[in-house]
């Protein structure tokens, strides 16, 4: 979103429609070369909706007033031969101010979010809790930090998370912090599930109705939680919501689902060149596998997410 707000501010225009199509056209190309789509897709489109509301308030009104005004003053210029100050530099200078005031300040809101849902969050990590986290999401961390300096003593396990290893990072930042962790085989989630408490994960896009998209494993997780009646909370920042309405698994847009190739663990296995060897990125979690949605505009029921779109899209 940052890079976002200071490319908007280098763009040379010389009209407000110029202005929005630009704007358009690098959401667009950001989508297309980020590494996480989904969130980028929820993030551009949070600015762009900001866009739309100043463009129909605070940019069109005062365009259409100056362009009266203009057409006034040649008006009058040919009648009485008195020249008036003419508005038009002025309107797109005012535009771009405004659009990049607004992205700077979703850019500071979105660094407020993970404290917001840390301090909720935590409030429901209790003593002697153990919690099984999925790869690593910086939310999760600030909930799980925040609550080891309440003085909450509790310990985690952490999904290796193949292909990329995430979870290890995660084992890192934990064991920098003094919480007891343990990394486990993403294999092993069945195995472990009994001495869980808790279940802990982010979410790369909130979808219309409650779901999550998020990295790859998430919904075995999720199927296996409710399986044996443990609860899953999903921390995710409002501006990850997204419109989008997955059926299943497959239904996907090609910007949306990344393959990954991989390696094997193991230096004794000679893969065949004919073997295909590649994994999906990310998988849709269905909304009723999940308990609650901790946000930083509060904590919902999945059922609710399609509620707060609809808010923030018709506001």
């Amino acid at each position: 979103m940052t890079f976002f707000v200071v490319v908007f501010g280098l763009f040379v225009v010389s009209t407000i429609s110029e202005l929005i199509l630009k704007v358009h056209e690098a959401s667009d190309k950001l989508i297309k070369d980020s590494n996480n789509a989904i969130s980028m897709t929820a993030g551009c489109a949070v600015f762009l909706q900001v866009l739309n509301r100043l463009s129909q308030v605070d940019i069109m009104v005062p365009f259409f007033l100056s362009f009266f005004l203009s057409f006034l003053s040649f008006f009058l210029f040919f009648l009485l031969s008195t020249p008036f100050f003419f508005f038009f530099g002025k309107d797109l200078d005012k535009c771009r101010r405004l659009l990049i005031e607004s992205g700077e300040g979703l850019v500071q809101k979105a660094s407020q979010c993970r404290e917001i849902i840390s301090n909720l969050s935590s409030s429901f990590i209790r003593d002697n809790m153990v919690i099984l986290v999925h790869s690593h999401s910086r939310v999760v961390m600030g909930a799980l930090h925040l609550a080891a300096k309440q003085n909450v003593r509790f310990s985690v396990y952490i999904t290796e998370s193949r292909p990329d290893c995430s979870g290890l990072k995660t084992a890192q930042e934990l064991q920098e912090l003094g919480i007891p962790c343990k990394v486990i085989l993403d294999a092993s989630i069945g195995y472990i599930m009994e001495k869980v408490d808790l279940v802990l994960v982010g979410a790369e896009g909130v979808v219309e109705n409650g779901g999550l998209i998020n990295k790859i494993g998430s919904y075995q997780l999720a199927l296996i939680a409710k399986a044996a009646g443990k609860p899953l909370y999903a921390l995710a920042e409002s501006y990850k919501f997204v419109r989008f309405y997955p059926l299943n698994q497959y239904d996907f847009s090609s910007s949306f689902q990344r393959f990954t190739d991989f390696e094997s663990t193991s230096s004794d296995i000679d893969w065949p060149q004919y073997l295909e060897k590649n994994s999906p990125s990310v998988d849709y979690t269905p909304p009723e596998y999940i308990n609650f949605l901790f946000t930083d505009l509060g904590i919902f029921t999945p059922a609710a997410v399609s509620d707060e779109l609809i808010k923030f899209y018709l506001d």
